[in-house]
């Protein structure tokens, strides 16, 4: 079978931190369509849902199915709270991500991303898949250990140049060691820097076959596209072509940056992929960013694609992991033409652009937000004057990340999307002044338009959006 054949028409976008959890992943997958778990963070979400008493004792039946001995009592231990957090109480932290990690923090990370895939794969057949990106180098080797022990079908990864994962999913289909070079600003000329997981090194059991994952890479110009599929370490299984209107992060404009009237970075014609020339290279490719739309598979597989990846549609369905009381203020807003989405060059202190929803009801609006860098998701590492790797973010407090050797001016406007993308689920981390951090919301552009599929509801399910979709 090939894999345009196997991966199905719609692909179910893999969003935010938890946005696409396993709920909704599952949802879609039930209906024969491929449902995809975020793989963002994982382990700090898993983390937060045990201290907030594991409710339904979902995390605790995947957990107890983890084929290590010993490592879900470990972190049961160590984050579960049977009764959740008294009132003002503050979430306990994970060890922050660095090159070299305890075994224990690796395994929590394989665990977590372990537990969200087997949820979303429990109890039937579908395939299943789990997005990650590039940029965050980390936890990666972790994150699709953990995914493959759970079955995971495909894998997505964009936000950067995935050249190295394929070869390092065939190795962890092994049991084998496998690395990433990892991105370290200022390494001295000729000089290497690796991130390594040896799976061999977790087991003291006989370690299970694993199935070696599709892989999909999400891109954004032909150029990239073709590079991949020439000169990746392993097998390329297809592509997701992410236009720059869909949500999240979007690729930088190629060229000198220009913006509109509202600051927002301009596109043109450099920035469209060629579908005809990527044709040519032989692999399937999916269309995403504005998509979700009558018509839109239609007039995908008319252009030569196997199908389309929707996001914006599933984030606010019933299914998805944002918090409810957003949903419904967004969705209420939206439906009078009150949401604007704006493609913000400066909120990520990745430097990509990303896109921001702006509404009414907002309660993330003019919130002074703390600058801090304890979830670290986000830190770019960077090589000491004292030959050392040093870890960054111009979301940090000014003083820190310019006493580090970074520029005062990359602070500007900058935000801290870890804490505020958790804060989207509800699990926002209580403050020193006992504020909870608030929510920072993103989508697509469909959000502006989205009162046409809504046609008078107050909400809907991801069934209603598949359905939307295929008619």
């Amino acid at each position: 079978m090939t894999v345009s054949a196997s991966i199905p028409a719609i692909i179910q976008g893999g969003m935010g931190v938890g946005i696409s959890d396993w709920r909704l992943a599952r949802a879609v997958s039930l209906r024969g369509q491929l449902g995809v778990v975020s793989g963002v963070a994982l382990d700090t979400v898993m983390v937060r849902r045990l201290q907030d008493s594991d409710a339904g004792g979902h995390m605790r039946r995947a957990m107890a199915e983890f084929p290590m001995p010993g490592v879900a009592a470990d972190v049961l231990r160590l984050y579960f709270r049977p009764e959740g957090r008294p009132p003002g109480t503050p979430y306990k932290m994970l060890p922050v991500y660095k090159q070299v990690m305890s075994q224990a923090r690796q395994l929590v990370t394989v665990l977590a991303a372990f537990v969200e895939v087997y949820l979303a794969k429990e109890g039937h057949q579908g395939m299943v898949g789990m997005n990650l990106l590039t940029k965050v180098q980390i936890p990666t080797l972790a994150s699709l250990y953990g995914a493959m022990l759970a079955g995971v079908d495909v894998i997505l990864m964009g936000a950067g140049i995935p050249r190295e994962i394929p070869a390092a999913l065939d190795r962890l289909a092994q049991h084998q060691p496998a690395s990433l070079r990892f991105e370290v600003e200022g390494l001295p000329s000729g000089r290497e820097e690796h991130l390594t997981l040896d799976p061999a090194a977790f087991w003291t059991t006989t370690p299970p076959e694993l199935r070696r994952p599709l892989f999909l890479a999400i891109i954004a110009s032909n150029s990239l596209a073709t590079m991949l599929a020439r000169k990746a370490s392993g097998r390329i299984d297809g592509f997701v072509i992410e236009g720059p209107t869909a949500g999240g992060h979007n690729a930088p404009p190629r060229g000198e940056p220009r913006f509109n009237d509202r600051g927002e970075p301009l596109y043109g014609e450099r920035d469209a992929v060629d579908l005809a020339k990527l044709s040519e290279l032989g692999l399937p490719f999916w269309l995403a960013g504005g998509t979700g739309r009558k018509k839109g598979l239609a007039e995908a597989l008319a252009s030569g694609a196997s199908g389309i990846q929707v996001g914006t549609l599933f984030a606010y369905c019933d299914e998805s992991g944002l918090a409810e009381n957003l949903k419904r203020s967004v969705l209420t807003h939206a439906a009078r033409g009150e949401v604007t989405v704006l493609t913000d060059p400066r909120a990520s202190p990745t430097g990509y652009p990303f896109k921001v929803v702006h509404w009414p009801g907002d309660p993330g609006a003019g919130v002074e937000r703390e600058r801090l860098c304890d979830l670290s998701g986000l830190r770019q590492a960077y090589w000491t004057p004292e030959g050392k790797i040093g870890y960054r973010c111009p979301g940090e407090p000014v003083a820190a990340y310019v006493k580090k050797g970074g520029k005062a001016e990359d602070t500007v406007g900058r935000q801290c999307l870890c804490n505020a993308l958790t804060g989207n689920l509800g699990l926002g981390q209580v403050r020193a002044n006992g504020e909870v951090e608030p929510p920072l919301v993103t989508s697509g552009d469909d959000l502006e338009s989205i009162g046409e599929f809504l046609a008078g509801r107050t909400h809907y399910s991801a069934r209603d959006v598949l359905d939307f979709l295929s008619g």
